[in-house]
C-alpha cells in the first residue's frame, strides 16, 4: 500500500476548475468536502494564488499608467545633465580665452608695469569678439588694474577701474600663492560683483619670457545670462544656490512669497552628493525640483536646481493610488474572510492543543483533547493523549522512586554525619592522647633539670666578684630556663585546653620582648633584624606571655629557615578591627603541600632530633583562643610571612591612661 502522503487527492486540473470563491457559503461547504488538513491548506491557498495573480496583472497594468511620472523624471535627470554640462562647457570656454588672452603679445608687459591703457587696447577687441560679460585684470599685488565688458548692442568695450583689493579672493590668492613650476593653475568659481550681480568667473596666470607670475586674468559670465540659454536648452527652469543655501540666480519669476521661498538649509547643501528630489508650491501650483551639486574646477560651489510643474503627474498619482487603494482594501477583506475560515477549521482545535500542552507542561496530567476528527489533527489528538497517559504513569512510578531515593539520601546523610562525627572524635582522641604521653615525658625529664639549671645560674649570680660579661651570660641562661619552664607549662596548657589570661597591654612592649629574648639566636645565626614598629603603645586585650611565646616560636621558626644567613622582618600595624604582627624571613620558604599540616600537632620538616612538630600547633591554639588568627604565605626559595591578627577588645575600664582612644567602643 502506499503511503498516504503519496495519494493525489485533487489533480490540478480539477483544482483549475474550481469557481471563484466569492460567496461565504460555498466555501464554507469546500471545508466539508475535504477530509484531510493538507487539502484544507491547499485548495484555500490555491484560490488565493490565483486571486493574487489576477491583482497582479491588474496592478501591471494600472504601472503602464505610471509611465507618465517615469518620463517626467527622466526629464529632470536630463534637464539637470543638460544644466551641468552647460555650465561646464562654459568654464571650458573661459579656460580657451584666458589661454588666448594671457599668451597675446604685450598684455604680460603691460601687466608687469600696469599699463591700464596697454591692457585696453590688446584685450577690449577680444572682449568683443568672444562677446565676455566681464575681464578683470589684476597686477602681482592682487589689486584691479582694469576691467573690461562687452556692450552687444553697441559694439564697444567699456572699461572701468575701481582699484578694489582681490588678494583675498581665491580665485585670485590660489594663483598668487602658486608654488614654483606648479601644474594646476587655472581655478574657478562664483563671484558676486557689484551692484549685486553673480558671475561665473575663471582665473589664469599671466606670466614673463621667465615664467614669473606678473599678474592674474579673470573672465566673468553673468550666472542669470548664463542660466536663460541654458533653460532654453534643459526646456525647464533652472535655479543656483550658493554654499549657503542662498538662491544666486534663477529663470523663475520672483513667487508671491518672495525667492527666499526657494533658499534651502545650508547642512543639506553641504551633504548633497547625487540628487534630491523636492517639491515646490509656486504660483498656485505644484512643482518638482531636482537638486544637484554644483561642481565648478571639482570644488563643491553650490547646488543647481531644475524645475518642472507637477500638477498633471501628481492628479494622475492620486487617481493611481485611489484605484489601488480600493483593490488592495477589497482583497485584505477576502483574505480576513479567509483567515476566519482556517481560524474556525484548523486553528482552533491546534490552539485547544496547545492549551492542553501547557496545562499538562504545567504538572496537571489529567488532561485529554476530546478531539474526535477524521484528518491530521485526529490523529494528533489520539496521539496526545496516548502520550499523556504514559506520561501519567511513568510520572506515577518516577514519584514513588524519588520519594524512596529522598527517603533512603536521608538515612545514608545521617550516617555518614554520625561517621564524619566519629572520626574527627578519634583523631582528636589520638591527638589528645600524644600530646598528654608526650606532655607526661616533658615535665618529667625536663622540668626538673630545667629548675636545677635556673637555681645554679641563679647562684651564681650571687657571686659579685664575676666577670660582667660572664654575668651577663648566666642570665641568659638563667632567663632561657625559666622561659623553658613556660614553654613546658604552656604545652601542659595546651594538653589541657586551658584559656588565656586576657589583660589590656601594650602589644608594642611584647613584641620587643620576644626580640630581646632571641637576639642570642639572631646574632649567632648571622641574621639581621629589621623591627617596624610603630612610636606610640598598641594596647589590646590579649595574654602577654602566651602572645610571646607564639612570637618566639615564629622568630625561631624563621631563622632556622636561613641557614645562610639572612633577614628578618617584624612589622606591627593596626587597623580598626585587628592588630597585625607580621614575621618574615627570607629563607627556604614552605613547599605548596606542606601549607596545609604546619598547624597540624607533631608535623615537622625539621631534621630527628631539632624539633617535635608542637611550636605552631601551640601557636595555632593560643592564637585561637584570642579569637585570633594566623595566616601565611609562602614562596620556595623566596621565604615566609607569618601573620598573627589579634582582635581589637572593648574593654575601657580597665585600660592604663592614654589607651582608651585605641580601644572599640
Amino acid at each position: 500500500m502506499a503511503p498516504e502522503s503519496s495519494k493525489p487527492e485533487h489533480p490540478p486540473a480539477q483544482a483549475d476548475a474550481l469557481p471563484p470563491a466569492d460567496q461565504p457559503g460555498l466555501l464554507a461547504r469546500l471545508f466539508t468536502l475535504l477530509p484531510s488538513l493538507r487539502a484544507q491548506l491547499i485548495v484555500p491557498y490555491a484560490l488565493l494564488t490565483v486571486l493574487i495573480a489576477m491583482l497582479g496583472i491588474y496592478i501591471i497594468t494600472r504601472l503602464v499608467t505610471s509611465s507618465f511620472r517615469e518620463r517626467f523624471v527622466n526629464q529632470l535627470h536630463e534637464a539637470s545633465r543638460v544644466t551641468a554640462d552647460g555650465i561646464v562647457r562654459q568654464e571650458r570656454a573661459h579656460l580657451e580665452n584666458l589661454r588666448v588672452m594671457a599668451f597675446t603679445g604685450g598684455v604680460s608687459q603691460a601687466m608687469a608695469n600696469s599699463d591700464v591703457g596697454t591692457l585696453q587696447t590688446l584685450l577690449c577687441p577680444l572682449v568683443l569678439n568672444y562677446s565676455i560679460d566681464a575681464l578683470t585684470a589684476v597686477d602681482r599685488g592682487g589689486r584691479e588694474l582694469v576691467t573690461l565688458a562687452a556692450n552687444a548692442s553697441a559694439q564697444e568695450c567699456i572699461a572701468s577701474r575701481q582699484d578694489v583689493d582681490l588678494s583675498q579672493t581665491p580665485l585670485v590668492a590660489n594663483i598668487l600663492n602658486l608654488p614654483p613650476n606648479a601644474t594646476a593653475d587655472k581655478f574657478a568659481g562664483l563671484l558676486t560683483l557689484p551692484p549685486e550681480a553673480v558671475y561665473l568667473f575663471s582665473s589664469a596666470p599671466v606670466r614673463d619670457p621667465n615664467a614669473q607670475i606678473v599678474g592674474v586674468l579673470m573672465i566673468g559670465t553673468r550666472l542669470p545670462e548664463l542660466l536663460a540659454d541654458l533653460q532654453t536648452q534643459a526646456h525647464a527652469d533652472i535655479m543656483v544656490l550658493g554654499v549657503e543655501g542662498k538662491l544666486l540666480a534663477t529663470t523663475l519669476s520672483e513667487p508671491d512669497e518672495g525667492y527666499a521661498v526657494l533658499d534651502m538649509e545650508p547642512q543639506v547643501v553641504s551633504s548633497l552628493d547625487l540628487s534630491l528630489m523636492r517639491d515646490l508650491r509656486l504660483y498656485e501650483r505644484d512643482f518638482q525640483v531636482e537638486y544637484s551639486p554644483l561642481f565648478v574646477q571639482q570644488q563643491k560651489a553650490g547646488a543647481i536646481g531644475v524645475v518642472l510643474p507637477s500638477n498633471y503627474v501628481v492628479a494622475v498619482e492620486s487617481t493611481s493610488r485611489s484605484t489601488i487603494s480600493l483593490i488592495f482594501t477589497l482583497v485584505t477583506g477576502a483574505v480576513i474572510l479567509l483567515g476566519f475560515f482556517l481560524s474556525q477549521n484548523i486553528a482552533r482545535p491546534i490552539s485547544r492543543l496547545r492549551a492542553i500542552s501547557q496545562a499538562v507542561a504545567g504538572g496537571d496530567l489529567e488532561q485529554t483533547s476530546g478531539l474526535r476528527r477524521a484528518d491530521e489533527i485526529g490523529e494528533l489528538a489520539t496521539a496526545f493523549d496516548t502520550m499523556t497517559l504514559r506520561l501519567r504513569e511513568r510520572t506515577a512510578e518516577a514519584a514513588r522512586l524519588y520519594a524512596e531515593t529522598v527517603q533512603r539520601n536521608k538515612e545514608l546523610a545521617a550516617i555518614n554525619a554520625r561517621l564524619q562525627s566519629t572520626q574527627r572524635q578519634l583523631v582528636q582522641s589520638e591527638k589528645l592522647a600524644a600530646i598528654g604521653q608526650l606532655t607526661a615525658g616533658i615535665v618529667h625529664d625536663v622540668r626538673n633539670p630545667l629548675a636545677i639549671i635556673k637555681g645554679l645560674a641563679e647562684i651564681a649570680l650571687e657571686d659579685y666578684q664575676l666577670d660582667p660579661k660572664l654575668r651577663e651570660h648566666i642570665a641568659t641562661i638563667r632567663d632561657s630556663a625559666a622561659r623553658a619552664n613556660r614553654i613546658v607549662g604552656d604545652l601542659l596548657k595546651f594538653a589541657r585546653q586551658s584559656s588565656a589570661e586576657m589583660q589590656f597591654q601594650d602589644l608594642k612592649a611584647t613584641v620587643e620582648a620576644a626580640l630581646r629574648l632571641t637576639s642570642f639566636l639572631t646574632r649567632q645565626a648571622h641574621v639581621k633584624v629589621v623591627a617596624d614598629l610603630p612610636d606610640e603603645p598598641v594596647w589590646v586585650m590579649y595574654d602577654a606571655q602566651q602572645i610571646e611565646q607564639v612570637l618566639i616560636n615564629l622568630i625561631q621558626n624563621a631563622i632556622q629557615a636561613m641557614p645562610n644567613r639572612g633577614t628578618l622582618h617584624v612589622n606591627l600595624s593596626q587597623t580598626d578591627a585587628a592588630v597585625a604582627v607580621a614575621v618574615q624571613d627570607t629563607g627556604l620558604g614552605i613547599p605548596p603541600e606542606n601549607l596545609n599540616r604546619i598547624f597540624d600537632p607533631f608535623f615537622t620538616t625539621k631534621p630527628p632530633g631539632e624539633g617535635t612538630g608542637l611550636g605552631l600547633s601551640v601557636s595555632y591554639g593560643i592564637v585561637r583562643d584570642h579569637q585570633g588568627e594566623i595566616q601565611v604565605e609562602s614562596t620556595v626559595g623566596e621565604g615566609s610571612t607569618f601573620t598573627v591578627l589579634l582582635p581589637v577588645k572593648q574593654v575601657v575600664s580597665d585600660a592604663p591612661p592614654g589607651a582608651t582612644e585605641h580601644a572599640e567602643l
